[in-house]
């Protein structure tokens, strides 16, 4: 697998709760007190983003 790839397992706790494994966090620089926006789709899945992620796309939409 490429090094800009990565495939790992989560599993949910009681209270709904996920653990992003190690080596997510440190391709992505996800650290504690981060925001990640989840995006849903019933039919296509979850996706986990940084919220910086998105604010730099809305910051670009509305400056332009």
């Amino acid at each position: 697998m490429d090094k800009n790839q990565y495939i790992g397992i989560c599993k949910v706790g009681e209270k709904g709760q996920i653990v992003i494994p190690k080596e997510a966090r440190v391709m992505f620089d996800i650290n504690p007190g981060d925001s990640i926006v989840v995006l849903c789709d019933k039919n296509k899945g979850m996706a986990l983003l940084k919220s910086d992620v998105i604010e730099s796309f809305t910051n670009s939409v509305l400056n332009n």
